[in-house]
């Protein structure tokens, strides 16, 4: 053993220690996982010594170790060290690309979901696209990792990208041409008084900035709402910090925000402050089937509590605990160690089966093609999943995700061949940003605040004709009865667009949530509450 390399010496003498530190119940079982590190290390060490050829025993055991955590629950993983920075930046820093949180499963590019704001929403990506080719080279391959990801997918600010995506439902590939941006580094999107009294609040993320951005809407009021609506439409997640943070703004002193449990962790409570400053405040909650992890910690302890209701569609269902484990080379082990569980007993977390992946998020995608998102009574929950609110009794329902106390089918009303094949392929983005650059000075003379904007700019008033002439040019025309369809989405959708890139994100909301089904329907509920 003395003539063992090392590096592969120091990993072995490294892992050994660990195992040391691990609380292991039974002698037999830690027996069994030494016997099972040793005969790890004596293969590496004949491989090392003996094979005929050079082995890059780092990348193998990188893919061992990647393919061990495949066998696990959906969300554990291995991230290798040159990608650990990386997978944090979207909740710690910027940078410049298209927006999307993915994941390599079976050699392929999955989106897991596009970042709010970011291009790769802006021209239609979704969640579980496969991206294929970029700039049609194909990607898919067994030497596809995270970085190379990165590599292609980000680059200079106006730079443009082109995906190609296979979307489960459709027969042939889609194409998206993707112009790349700055990724928004900001957890809130908007805050604004969506009516008198009452204060609309959308986070799409819970960043470590969420804190102190939430508080900051707040600062310059000249009064406080006597009601808020809290929109976490499309909120993956992020720290668990910030959104025990935002729950307990809504919940009295010692109220439980959620309990963790399950496998080798005890049992462990997090309870409000009670320092919240909307404590007596009505609160409406917006969650779609894209809203996970945080957002539905926030969702659910809102709900148990009876302190307001879950307006919208059923969340996606994303409630493990993870754990960090650092490994000696910078890389990270990311484990599932333990269960969330909202207050009144329910497991967030969808179920699973260890190491089928592509089955968990073609689960997901089923829900869609049950018509999940049209018809609440497509939802099939057995009883035993029933739970009590804490305050009023109320049912409310386990077994994955949240389910809204009012439900709010999706809006596809305003679809249409031709307005499919716009947002694809960020033709309105596009058209907005060229017309912009002509006419940004005259626009910002003409209307020196959102407010003179909103009033004077009509819908009759937006350039939508130039964007016609513009799709024109690309050989995107509007088919028969198209526009009758989608016309007046489209025009509402170009006012937002100038709205944001004259006044900033938020204004983007405060011209289109009043077109949008479940704002509508949050401001109702609301509307009853005061």
């Amino acid at each position: 053993m003395k003539n063992k390399p090392q590096t592969l010496k120091k990993s072995f003498l490294f892992t050994l220690f660990l195992l040391a530190l691990l609380p292991c119940p039974a002698q037999e079982q830690k027996d069994v996982l030494n016997h099972q590190v040793n005969k790890l290390g004596q293969a590496l060490f004949y491989i090392q010594q003996y094979y005929l050829d050079s082995l890059d025993t780092s990348g193998a055991v990188d893919e061992m170790i990647s393919t061990l955590a495949g066998q696990l629950d959906p969300h554990s993983s291995y991230i290798p060290e040159a990608e650990v920075r990386s997978m944090t930046e979207p909740l710690e820093g910027n940078f410049e690309g298209i927006g999307i949180e993915f994941a390599i499963i079976r050699d392929t590019l999955v989106v897991m979901t596009p970042v709010a704001g970011a291009p790769s929403e802006a021209v239609g990506i979704r969640a579980d696209d496969r991206i294929v080719a970029v700039d049609g080279e194909a990607i898919s391959s067994p030497e596809l990792t995270n970085q190379k990801v990165f590599s292609l997918l980000r680059g200079p600010k106006g730079t443009r990208v082109s995906l190609t995506v296979i979307r489960r439902g459709e027969r042939e590939p889609l194409y998206f041409e993707v112009v790349r941006d700055k990724i928004p580094i900001y957890s809130l999107d908007a805050a604004y008084w969506a009516a008198p009294d009452v204060m609309y609040v959308r986070i799409n993320k819970f960043a470590l900035t969420t804190q102190d951005e939430f508080i900051d809407a707040f600062k310059n009021l000249d009064k406080m709402p006597r009601g808020l609506i809290l929109d976490l439409q499309g909120n993956g997640g992020g720290y668990l910090g910030a959104a025990i943070f935002m729950a307990e703004q809504f919940l009295g002193k010692g109220e439980m925000v959620l309990y963790t449990g399950g496998g080798k962790m005890k049992r462990q409570e997090v309870h409000a402050s009670g320092m919240g400053f909307l404590i007596n405040t009505p609160v409406v909650v917006i969650i779609d089937e894209r809203s996970a992890s945080a957002s539905e910690i926030v969702a659910g302890a809102i709900q148990d509590w009876d302190r307001g209701p879950i307006v919208g569609r059923r969340s996606f269902g994303k409630g493990l605990v993870q754990q960090l484990f650092p490994l000696n080379d910078g890389s990270e082990l990311r484990l599932t160690v333990a269960r969330y569980h909202t207050p009144s007993g329910r497991v967030i977390q969808s179920p699973y089966v260890m190491g089928e992946q592509e089955t968990y998020y073609r689960k997901i995608l089923e829900r869609y093609e049950r018509g999940e998102s049209f018809n609440r009574d497509s939802i099939q929950i057995p009883d035993s999943l029933a739970f009590r609110t804490l305050k009023k009794n109320r049912i409310v329902y386990g077994g994955g995700g949240i389910m809204p106390d009012v439900f709010v089918p999706a809006d596809t009303s305003y679809y249409s061949g031709y307005f499919v094949q716009l947002a694809r392929r960020g033709i309105v983005n596009a058209y907005v940003n060229d017309y912009l650059d002509k006419e940004r000075e005259r626009m910002a003379r003409q209307y020196e605040t959102f407010e003179v904007f909103d009033r004077q700019m009509t819908l009759a008033d937006v350039p939508f004709e130039g964007l016609t002439a513009y799709a024109a040019t690309l050989g995107i025309v509007p088919g028969e009865g198209d526009l009758d369809v989608s016309e007046k989405h489209i025009r509402t959708q170009i006012k937002a667009l100038i709205a944001s890139r004259l006044f900033g994100t938020g204004c983007f909301y405060r011209v289109i949530n009043p077109v949008l089904p479940e704002f509508r329907k949050a401001l109702e509920v609301m509307n009853g509450l005061l």
